[in-house]
């Protein structure tokens, strides 16, 4: 993100986030669009710059932006043909990097090594709100995940956003999903869309939204697919935050209520 014009968007956002009143930002992945650091770094700034960089003002999570480097990995590949498990290795890397950095916005210290998933839960005076964020962003692998862009939330952090004493902390929250890929992209018959399905999955969709079912999310908060769009799914409605690079003056605006009432619509700033 070294755009002037963009940069200057941002400010810009931010400021109308302030000006506005929100409580809470969150930030649905693909911060980089090249796995750039650097990136990173420039929101990290713009955030502290406007007092946003604080636990229980904003929540950020990982796209597969910000942990694949398409054309890196098959550089590296064709190179050296490294095995799956040491590609897997690096990658589990790149996600411990990416927590280690945002640190503060995940459990809300300085210096750590905590990665996902990880439950965030701030009483506000009328109502209980609890992030239960996962990571979605799954390895690159040529015949797998050819793109990059498919997506997979492990075994292992699914039965742990699930556990019993998971549940019980739960108790009278407003439950909100996140994670970064979609549950549903086109899902129609045309082949052409179907093809383009396949390499933008989320690969076990359903084993994540029976958890989410499990820990009573009415919500649940994505990105990934560049679409500013809400659907349904089983009684959950699913939220796509759409793009800032595509549209850096739009944003989804959900307002919680004292009992638990939910309204969401997607707001265009002007210009």
């Amino acid at each position: 993100m070294q755009d002037r014009r963009q940069l200057e968007s941002l400010d810009y956002l931010f400021d109308h986030f302030n000006t506005t009143g929100y409580d809470h930002l969150v930030i649905s992945g693909d911060l980089s669009n090249s796995a750039n650091q650097g990136d990173w770094k420039i929101i990290r700034q713009k955030l502290e710059n406007h007092g946003l960089y604080h636990w229980d003002k904003t929540t950020v999570i990982p796209g597969n932006h910000d942990l694949i480097h398409l054309e890196e990995e098959m550089r590296f590949y064709n190179a050296l043909n490294p095995l799956p498990r040491v590609r897997k290795k690096a990658f589990d890397r790149r996600v411990l990097e990416f927590c280690i950095f945002f640190q503060e916005l995940i459990t809300g210290e300085e210096r750590g090594d905590n990665a996902f998933p990880f439950l965030k839960i701030i009483n506000y005076s009328s109502v209980r709100i609890a992030l239960a964020a996962l990571n979605s962003v799954y390895p690159w692998y040529p015949a797998d995940n050819p793109l990059g862009a498919r997506g997979y939330i492990s075994p292992g952090q699914l039965r742990a956003i699930s556990a019993q004493s998971v549940l019980k902390s739960l108790e009278d929250c407003v439950v909100i999903g996140l994670c970064h890929h979609a549950y549903k992209v086109y899902g129609t018959d045309s082949p052409i869309d179907q093809a383009f399905d396949w390499t933008m999955e989320l690969k076990n969709r359903d084993e994540f939204l029976s958890v989410m079912k499990v820990i009573h999310a009415k919500l649940v908060l994505h990105g990934h697919f560049h679409r500013f769009q809400n659907y349904e799914v089983n009684g959950i409605t699913f939220i796509n935050g759409g793009s800032f690079r595509y549209n850096p003056h739009c944003y989804s605006e959900l307002v919680i209520d004292g009992e638990g009432g939910r309204t969401q619509r997607f707001v265009t700033l002007s210009p």
